[in-house]
């Protein structure tokens, strides 16, 4: 009874310190606040982090392109020509899983590292034939855009995020394409006389942009490999994006009888345009307000028409 009424000096110093720990407790509302502040910090903190790895897809499939030049320009020091852009029996090239259609991404396969699948093809056969099922759903890294993560596209084989350059117009694939890679095409350095600066060999292509929503694949020489650059980047229709021939905004839909001849035009999940290789090796990015007559003629190879700085 003392003690509690008498405490000693030391019970006193005991009891100032626990109440002084009582009192350091946070309320709700002062929970609450840090909590939004944490939030808001969060919130900011997002999109930077989100731009600094879209930095670092884009720098990728910059180094994807940039490899893909490159094997280019060795098959055309081995054969002194560019790869067929598809190698077919009859044209125009049908969207559809029927033919021959070799794409020269096929042709690419030697050169860029990959000959154990390049030795597993079976020529005899078509792209869709039994025995090329396994090639046909393999995965080549060097052929996919990291930032190509998301589509709706009923997919039937591995996909490409680059397509070749048929030509400047928005007009089905065959043998009078005026670009580098088009129907049993073997387009020699010296016939791009517009200069190689100055004409687009590979481009970004949206797995989700295939007329009727179906990717054949990317030994397919079809619109799943090959576009053009007669419709304006990013363009998106009904059927998506890359509008297909005949049916963008700015063709007339009296044009073509079906959407199985559509090439359609390039896209990507980049902001604002998609990247390009070019034919001198060059990668630069292109905006989707470039001018249209100016990406048409980027993707000619002997218009004649002066380019100027894009």
């Amino acid at each position: 009874m003392n003690q509690l009424t008498n405490p000693k000096p030391h019970d006193v110093q005991i009891m100032k310190q626990l109440s002084v720990a009582r009192q350091r407790g946070f309320t709700l509302i002062e929970l609450l606040v840090v909590i939004a502040i944490i939030a808001m910090l969060i919130a900011l903190l997002l999109p930077a982090v989100q731009q600094a790895r879209e930095a670092a897809r884009r720098t990728q499939c910059k180094n994807n392109l940039a490899q893909m030049t490159i094997a280019m320009h060795n098959y055309q020091s081995s054969f002194s020509v560019l790869p067929p852009g598809v190698v077919n029996e009859t044209g125009p090239i049908i969207n559809e899983a029927v033919g021959y259609h070799m794409s020269w991404l096929v042709q690419l396969l030697s050169v860029i590292d990959q000959g154990p699948l390049f030795k597993t093809i079976d020529f005899g056969e078509g792209v869709y034939g039994a025995a090329n099922d396994a090639v046909r759903h393999s995965q080549v890294p060097v052929w996919h855009c990291p930032s190509n993560w998301n589509s709706s596209a009923v997919v039937n084989a591995d996909f490409s995020s680059y397509a070749g350059v048929t030509g400047g117009f928005d007009v089905p694939t065959d043998v009078d394409n005026g670009g580098l890679l088009f129907l049993n095409s073997s387009v020699a350095y010296k016939e791009i006389r517009d200069g190689a600066s100055n004409t687009i060999m590979i481009g970004e292509r949206r797995q989700d942009d295939a007329p009727g929503g179906i990717d054949l694949g990317w030994m397919s020489g079809t619109c799943a490999t090959l576009r053009n650059s007669g419709v304006v980047i990013n363009i998106k229709n009904e059927q998506g994006y890359g509008a297909v021939y005949g049916s963008g905004a700015d063709s007339d839909e009296n044009d073509s009888p079906t959407v199985d001849l559509a090439t359609g035009g390039f896209s990507s999940f980049h902001t604002g345009g998609a990247q390009f290789a070019l034919a001198d090796g060059s990668v630069r990015f292109i905006s989707e307000n470039i001018d249209k007559q100016l990406f048409s003629d980027l993707g000619e190879r002997e218009d004649g028409h002066m380019i100027g700085q894009f």
